[in-house]
């Protein structure tokens, strides 16, 4: 199968243009999936003027439907796949049914061939993760710490007499992950040819209950049972009194960089085979990470530990041209270390507005103190929408966010929310404006994607096409125009 972009760094970067964008996880589109529906939404960003659509990772979510904690960092979602798209893939013999076509019948000689060129491409993660799915689900989806001896600690006659038991059901797994490809490669064709980029996004850290740290114990802290030493968070913050205990094992950096990075180097390989630009998100933890023994329940108790993180860009701006296509999400504790890594390799950062307006003049998400090179945004997916923010503030810390916007880009002190926010966000200097879909469609809290520190209720939200209404779009566009970002 051809990579879905074959000189990535060609591209123009996300701070090159003024642009306008949307973020809208594919989870929260009407049918949840790569199917015709996307074509309908990025008809409506045509006509906006939108042309940036951010979505959250796109991997294999695990009980929680976090797309933050996957079962693999390479894979694609299985609930992504479209019936509807498969049914009419001219890869497939006409009269072949739509069973028939999941289990891998009735390919056309070209299909047959990329399907082969997908198998030896992607093997270096698609083996392991398909034998992880498959043992997985002969456990009975127990984790892999408590899988038998032989399956757990990848015991070589182990693994093949199991490979051998399941040939298809491997088959199956592998197959569907070509199926994914092939349908997501049509979104991103389909997105360019209206002039819309994919923006996208990789978790810094990984699942423990994955099949990269089943298959990569080394290059983590774990102890002889596989069970991690210390595990990744960050400390108190916005969002949290006690941090958040994020539970991923964190890596073994020394191993990593003694092999030259090529766990990560090949993870980046994916991701931007897959993206127009990746979102890292906590970029700081490249700085340094929140380190918390495992035997704490919160993460009061962890410390800051150096990460090699230069030496890991630096890999992998040489595997990208010398010009990474990469968004840091650089939120939370920023240290001096974290910035100058950021500009070290002229990475593009974050700014959150909601953040703006409770601290003093100093503070880097007010709008008098963006800068170019970065991507602002009223909210993001951990954040309440941008209405049920404001509806959770008291009259004097409205009249405050009022007067800020008012003083600093003029936006009138009565032009309701959330429109007042976006049109600050729009107005602002960093060339990258992203808002969240929930805001465009002026959604109060019903509208929240992700509740940090809560483990139910997430992830659920989604839109209609009905919502799309040609009103809406041209609301946006007149905005886009009066704000210089029509590309």
């Amino acid at each position: 199968m051809a990579v879905l972009t074959a000189d990535l760094c060609a591209l123009e970067l996300p701070c090159v243009k003024r642009r306008a964008g949307v973020l809208a996880s594919v989870f929260s589109l009407p049918t949840a999936d790569f199917g015709f529906a996307l074509d309908a939404f990025f008809d409506f960003m045509q006509k906006s003027g939108l042309t940036v659509w951010q979505v959250l990772p796109l991997g294999p979510p695990l009980m929680d439907g976090s797309p933050y904690q996957c079962s693999s960092s390479f894979a694609l979602n299985p609930a992504f796949l479209s019936d509807e798209v498969l049914r009419v893939d001219a890869g497939f013999a006409a009269q072949s049914s739509l069973t028939d076509r999941k289990q891998g019948r009735g390919l056309t000689i070209e299909l047959q061939h990329e399907w082969s060129l997908f198998q030896v491409n992607e093997a270096h993660w698609l083996d392991d993760y398909a034998l992880f799915m498959a043992i997985k689900s002969s456990e009975h989806g127990v984790q892999w710490v408590e899988w038998q001896p032989g399956l757990r600690d990848r015991q070589p006659l182990a693994l093949a007499h199991f490979a051998d038991l399941h040939a298809d059901l491997l088959f199956s797994i592998k197959f569907e992950q070509f199926l994914l490809q092939r349908q997501w490669q049509r979104v991103v064709g389909s997105a360019r040819r209206r002039g819309i980029l994919v923006y996208g996004d990789l978790p810094i850290f990984v699942a423990g209950d994955s099949a990269d740290i089943w298959a990569n114990r080394s290059l983590f802290q774990l102890d002889e049972c596989g069970l991690p030493i210390a595990v990744a968070g960050v400390p108190p913050d916005y969002f949290s009194m006690t941090g958040q205990r994020w539970g991923n094992p964190l890596f073994n950096w020394d191993k990593m960089q003694s092999d030259g990075f090529i766990w990560w180097r090949a993870r980046f390989k994916r991701h931007v085979a897959l993206f127009d630009w990746v979102r890292i998100d906590h970029f700081r933890g490249l700085a340094a990470y929140w380190s918390i023994p495992a035997t704490c329940h919160t993460a009061i108790d962890g410390q800051w530990i150096n990460a090699p993180g230069y030496a890991l860009l630096e890999v992998l701006a040489q595997d990208c041209g010398n010009t990474l296509p990469v968004i840091a999400e650089d939120l939370g504790v920023i240290t001096d270390d974290v910035v100058a890594l950021r500009k070290a390799f002229s990475l593009p950062g974050m700014l959150i507005l909601q953040f703006a307006f409770d601290s003093d003049e100093l503070n880097p998400y007010l709008p008098a103190n963006h800068e170019p090179d970065s991507v602002v945004y009223t909210g993001t997916h951990d954040n309440d929408t941008t209405l049920g923010w404001w509806l959770g503030l008291d009259e004097p810390a409205k009249l405050h966010v009022r007067a800020l916007l008012n003083e600093q880009l003029s936006i009138p002190m009565d032009e309701p929310m959330p429109m007042a926010l976006i049109h600050a966000a729009m107005a602002s200097v960093a060339q990258l404006a992203v808002i969240p879909m929930a805001d465009w469609l002026n959604c109060d809290s019903r509208g929240r994607i992700n509740t940090p520190g809560t483990l139910s209720g997430n992830w659920l939200w989604r839109f209609s096409l009905d919502a799309l209404s040609d009103e809406l779009a041209l609301t946006i566009r007149q905005l886009i125009e009066k704000t210089h970002r029509l590309v």
